[in-house]
């Protein structure tokens, strides 16, 4: 629940935190019935009382770095997975702390002393062989009793298939298994490992994988220094902006490289040298390997929580990035996948992005409704989809019959439209009238007239120029749409 260790957290309020789904919530919230992982439009449903927040990674990592810190003076290594979570090699640990028991409640009672000042904040450990095992390890531990996993293909067994939904990216999979009867990932793992690669491609060979304990080893092999890249500054860079934009330009130059190679990477090192202090590292870690928009925005992360906690005194003087290990196991692509250019709009698209602002880049998806600026919903390019409001599926009598307008204003726009025996005649565009060729209509649609909305006409207008889609409500015209 580290998405509720923030500054803007009301201290004495119920707080919801949520990207597309929950990842964080104070206890009267979870009374109610939400829970981790639920989609946010059900879980505001479910506690409209509570002070909702968007979670932001950025800060949570900022206060996460103490964290990090501390358990990386008890065992070093220390790879960060994301803000709240991290993995740690513990072969050598548990020599020297006497067992894996003594190690995880050393680490556990270290960590509830930095924690327990914190909301919500509570130090679970869990160890177990493979991170993804040892991640659900200590979800079900408490922080009075680690959780020590010595049968780990046993426990993955057990535990329900809801685990894999951060792995996969979402439910759909995970839907389609239930519906086959599967429930367990004891289920996952009995069934024939190349049938899942037929049928549901690479992310079904990483749930098998992941079912049976087979997951990538935490403190990996050595990678040559030469595939890794670095920046030095005459002049320290102290600004926040400044910082992000070199980590940024060295995230770009890493992973050209490495694709060049015919590689890409699954956890990073991240060195800052400072201009008056020790050299900062940071391990970041990823079970995907890195895309260039991901490995940006743990940069971004770890760059901003040295730099906002002065962990760089003077400014940085270096910065490099190394590359500590890498797959060449690719994926599974369709006969029409071009993966090069999907990387190039990627890539094009996080520039504009940058350039021009995050409001600026936007993707859509289809929703329901009877106007064509209801019928999509528009979402930060990059970011979790905004939830739709309206079922695409449902009939919605009354829609604006095909074609879709090519260009639709944000808002309606008035316009000029003259009748003849109450047909449309003419309409002004600009500072000319031009006569209405042809025309369909009208479509009635009737307001909400509870909410104070008026009964109006749609039509579809063809002039010489171009067609157009008007709304006529109480003798005014306003313009919808434009056909290409």
């Amino acid at each position: 629940m580290w998405s509720l260790i923030r500054s803007d957290a009301p201290s004495d309020e119920p707080v919801l935190v949520v990207d597309d789904r929950v990842t964080g919530a104070t206890e009267d919230v979870l009374a109610a019935g939400v829970t981790l992982g639920m989609p946010r439009r059900d879980a505001e449903a479910m506690a409209p009382f509570a002070t909702v927040l968007v979670r932001d990674l950025a800060e949570e990592a900022r206060y996460f770095e103490p964290v990090v810190e501390m358990v990386e003076n008890l065992v070093p290594r220390v790879e960060v997975m994301s803000p709240g979570l991290l993995f740690v090699p513990v072969a050598g640990a548990v020599r020297f702390y006497g067992g894996e028991g003594p190690l995880a409640t050393g680490v556990a009672k270290d960590l509830d002393g930095l924690t327990a000042d914190r909301r919500g904040g509570e130090a679970l450990v869990g160890i177990a062989d493979g991170p993804f095992a040892a991640r659900w390890a200590a979800a079900t531990a408490t922080s009075d009793e680690p959780h020590v996993v010595t049968d780990t293909i046993g426990f993955l067994s057990q535990l329900d298939l809801s685990t894999l939904r951060e792995t996969m990216g979402g439910e759909e999979m995970i839907d389609t298994f239930r519906w086959l009867g599967i429930s367990t990932l004891g289920d996952l793992a009995r069934l024939p490992r190349d049938t899942l690669a037929s049928r549901f491609g690479n992310p079904g060979v990483l749930a098998h994988r992941l079912s049976t304990g087979e997951d990538r080893p935490v403190n990996s092999r050595e990678i040559p220094p030469e595939l890794g890249v670095q920046m030095a500054f005459e002049e320290p860079l102290e600004s926040l902006d400044a910082v992000a934009f070199a980590g940024r330009n060295l995230a770009e130059r890493l992973l050209k490289g490495l694709r060049a190679a015919g590689v890409a990477p699954h956890t990073v090192l991240v060195t800052a040298e400072a201009a008056f202090g020790p050299t900062r590292e940071r391990i970041w870690r990823s079970a995907d390997p890195f895309t260039e928009k991901a490995l940006t925005d743990r940069m971004w992360w770890q760059l901003r929580a040295w730099v906002e906690t002065a962990g760089v005194p003077g400014g940085i003087v270096r910065l490099s990035i190394t590359p500590t290990d890498l797959s060449g196991e690719g994926r599974q692509l369709g006969m029409a996948t071009d993966e090069s250019s999907g990387i190039e709009v990627d890539r094009a698209l996080a520039r504009a992005q940058a350039l021009l602002g995050p409001d600026r880049v936007l993707q859509g998806r289809a929703q329901g409704g009877r106007m064509p600026g209801e019928r999509v919903v528009w979402s930060r390019w990059g970011e979790p989809e905004v939830e739709r409001e309206r079922d695409p599926d449902a009939p919605w009598p009354g829609a604006t019959p095909s074609p879709s307008p090519a260009l639709v204003p944000p808002r309606l726009q008035p316009i000029d439209l003259e009748w003849d025996d109450g047909m449309p005649s003419r309409i002004r565009l600009g500072s000319r009238w031009e006569p209405v060729l042809t025309w369909s209509g009208p479509w009635r649609l009737s307001g909400r007239w509870w909410a104070g909305e008026r009964d109006a006409d749609r039509y579809q207008l063809v002039t010489s120029v171009g067609a157009f889609l008007c709304v006529v409500s109480e003798g005014k015209a306003f313009l919808a749409g434009v056909y290409d």
